[in-house]
């Protein structure tokens, strides 16, 4: 039964308008936020420039294991949800309704960094725009002026997602075509104005430096994994759309790449620190002119919306998917009558993303550090699960099957899975090298977990995973809401 047909409300499921462009455009978009503008200073201060390459390459190659994984599974599973279909038919439900939740709240943790990131960036154009201060948060005066300019974005962004998936998509693909012109200008940029001699030192702040700026890799390129969250709105064959998955993750490692090469050739290590928009002043130093520097911020713009666009889009399919499936309650389910868009999963993750400019400019790091192991255990998840499908359905239809017919994409998932774990380990504060992130994060990650795993014990017991396993807790969960 295709995921499309069992909606909560009546009528018919998604309206398949993106083509391929479209779709390599979500994915990609999705990846490229506004990190690179406000966050490269400090990648290159914590590892400098060859370290902080290197973790992107290296954690780059880890999302190429995972996106592989992702192919194959699109191109078997391609309906609305993603991972939450893979993995029911994996892991069963309680697994699935885990690392589907722990997704989900990956995502909305980008939307809500991209609502404080917003402002952040406008207040680059138009310094004078704090005014009615209203609270401290963590020695960071929070303004009204400045906190309403994330929430109406938040708005509009909803409003455009609850319209449709095509106007959302077109929006995306005009946007992420100037963001590749902001990039192919930094590289002309290097090669006009920079300096090798900027780029010294190579390395810097040691091991920990170096998995410190690693361990953001994650959170940066979330978003290959939204185009399997849209894949029955994609017009375009299965086996394609898992090819897409792989070609947007090497694409954003090209462009950060070339982001931060250019970057440190253009200002010496020891000005880094005294730059705020550190990519947006690189330009300027390199072309002499201020109006180069607000081109980059405009490209800043331009990834802020196409994350913020892409990951609502991933992030209410998904509770959708998960409220179909009677995982969670039933509201989320609900399309829009007329657009046959998740209607109520949007407003719930806007109202989210709306409130989160209140926390202050600090909140940037706080919720990107929540959200990048949370992303991290779905990542695993999907892993394992792809291999347990590999060994208990051999004959699984497969459009794209990774590695061939023989043992080749187990070593893939194994490694991925394998890789997957330890980034995960590097969370936790349990080695000499962990990332160390704030309380505060960890109460964010906590929290949303403990409301995931307060629903898993609410699902029927006795449903094995498999290519029933929907019908079959849906079966139940509607029997139990019957008495």
């Amino acid at each position: 039964m295709s995921q499309s047909q069992t909606g909560t409300d009546k009528g018919p499921g998604f309206v398949r308008t993106l083509g391929t462009f479209d779709a390599l455009f979500i994915g990609f978009g999705a990846m490229i936020g506004f990190g690179w503008v406000v966050l490269t200073g400090d990648w290159l201060t914590g590892a400098g420039t060859l370290g902080a390459i290197l973790a992107f390459v290296i954690g780059g190659i880890i999302m190429c294991f995972v996106g592989t994984v992702y192919s194959e599974m699109v191109a078997a599973m391609p309906h609305a949800g993603g991972e939450h279909n893979y993995l029911i038919r994996a892991l069963g439900p309680r697994i699935s309704l885990f690392g589907s939740w722990a997704i989900t709240g990956g995502y909305i943790s980008v939307v809500m960094f991209e609502a404080v990131a917003a402002p952040q960036t406008a207040l680059y154009l138009f310094p004078e725009l704090e005014k009615v201060k209203l609270w401290t948060i963590a020695d960071s005066d929070v303004y009204l002026t400045w906190a309403l300019v994330g929430t109406v974005s938040a708005i509009v962004i909803a409003f455009i997602n609850i319209r449709g998936v095509r106007l959302a998509s077109l929006v995306q693909t005009f946007v992420v075509s100037f963001l590749l012109i902001v990039g192919l200008l930094l590289l002309a940029g290097g090669f006009v104005g920079g300096d090798l001699d900027n780029a010294q030192p190579l390395f810097t702040g040691g091991v920990s430096g170096f998995i410190g700026v690693m361990a953001v890799v994650p959170f940066l390129f979330v978003g290959f994994d939204v185009i399997p969250q849209s894949a029955e709105e994609v017009k375009i064959p299965p086996r394609n759309i898992g090819k897409l998955v792989v070609i947007s993750v090497v694409m954003a490692i090209v462009f950060y790449v070339v982001v931060i090469g250019m970057t440190s050739v253009a200002i010496p290590a020891d000005q880094l620190g005294s730059h705020d928009l550190v990519t947006a002043d690189a330009l300027t130093t390199m072309f002499g002119s201020t109006v180069w520097g607000k081109l980059v911020i405009a490209g800043g713009l331009a990834g802020i919306i196409t994350s913020w666009n892409a990951f609502l889009m991933g992030s209410s399919r998904l509770m959708w998917a998960m409220a179909n499936a009677g995982m969670i309650p039933r509201w989320f389910g609900k399309l829009h009558p007329r657009y046959r868009t998740p209607v109520n999963a949007i407003i719930f993750i806007g109202f989210l993303s709306a409130l989160a400019p209140f926390l202050g400019e600090k909140a940037l790091n706080w919720i990107s550090d929540a959200g990048s192991p949370a992303i991290v255990i779905a990542y695993f998840l999907v892993s394992v699960g792809f291999l347990v499908l590999r060994r208990r359905e051999p004959e699984m239809e497969r459009p794209l099957r990774v590695g061939g017919s023989g043992r080749g994409g187990l070593v893939i998932s194994a490694t991925s899975s394998v890789l997957t774990l330890i980034l995960f380990i590097l969370y936790l504060p349990i080695t000499p090298f962990s990332a160390e992130l704030d309380w505060r994060s960890w109460v964010m990650f906590g929290a949303w977990l403990l409301v995931g795993i307060f629903f898993m014990f609410r699902l029927p017991t006795g449903i094995k995973a498999g290519p029933r396993a929907e019908s079959e807790l849906l079966a139940k969960v509607r029997a139990l809401r019957g008495k």
